[in-house]
């Protein structure tokens, strides 16, 4: 199985405070991985790094197999890295149909020549994408408020939109942050059926940081534990839930209830 995120001995300092220490991890192709731990153990800073938020204050990062070390989003976006949002990101004053039509790069229209002199290809991929998003959202169960304002959606809505851009964008890794959070359990189980779907139908991989720890057990295989900016553990959740490092770091000292 190859290796699609690589971090290897990743640090990153904010003035004197030491946010990851020579943090190691990877990521496999094909996985859905989780990355949990305690509030400060580092997660979201070394998160925000594989995004292409901030860069490393030492250490390499690698996506599949190429040095993307410093990169910025926009650079790991054409390589088939994209990242989803706690807080969802929509364009709120464009339809739902509206913010999944406008993914795609490059988009023939795009192009003062082709919009004047090539109306009937713009037409064409114009049809083409929106097919396409109206098929994405099928998927997603959000026909019914295809021409709603996005701003207008419910948070669980929104966060469903935002992976349909995700689909839009045919990417290879995909970063979810946090995807739970403000959302209802009906919801959060198409969510979660969504990103099951496409990792077992289209290969898609996964990067996963999440507080809801069922989430993770349904979802993630393997999962990642950090603690003090580094790597504590890593393995099925079914051995994470009772290991005595992990209860003491992030369970509060006992195992999960009905795991004793």
């Amino acid at each position: 199985m190859a290796t699609m995120i690589d971090v290897q001995d990743v640090t990153k300092r904010f003035g004197n405070m030491l946010a990851v220490d020579q943090c190691s991890l990877q990521v496999e192709q094909g996985t859905i991985t989780g990355l949990i731990g305690p509030n400060g153990a580092g997660k979201t800073t070394l998160f925000n790094m594989v995004a292409g938020a901030f860069a490393p204050s030492s250490g390499r990062i690698l996506l599949d197999g190429e040095d993307v070390t410093g990169l910025e989003a926009h650079a790991l976006f054409s390589r088939g890295l994209l990242r989803t949002f706690q807080i969802a990101q929509e364009f709120s004053h464009m339809t739902a149909l509206e913010n999944l039509m406008m993914v795609p790069a490059r988009q023939a229209g795009e192009n003062f020549f082709n919009a004047c002199f090539r109306r009937g290809a713009v037409l064409a991929e114009e049809t083409e994408t929106r097919k396409k998003a109206e098929d994405v959202l099928g998927i997603l169960k959000l026909t019914h408020v295809k021409n709603e304002k996005a701003g207008n959606l419910s948070g669980g809505q929104k966060k469903l939109l935002e992976l349909g851009r995700v689909i839009m964008a045919e990417p290879r890794v995909v970063l979810l942050d946090e995807i739970a959070a403000g959302v209802n359990r009906t919801l959060l189980n198409d969510l979660a059926a969504v990103v099951q779907r496409l990792n077992r139908e289209d290969g898609l991989t996964f990067f996963v940081i999440e507080h809801d720890m069922d989430l993770i057990a349904r979802l993630c295989d393997p999962v990642i534990v950090m603690a003090a900016g580094t790597v504590m553990v890593e393995g099925p959740m079914s051995e994470i839930r009772n290991n005595p490092e992990v209860i003491e770091a992030y369970f509060g000292g006992t195992p999960a209830d009905g795991e004793r």
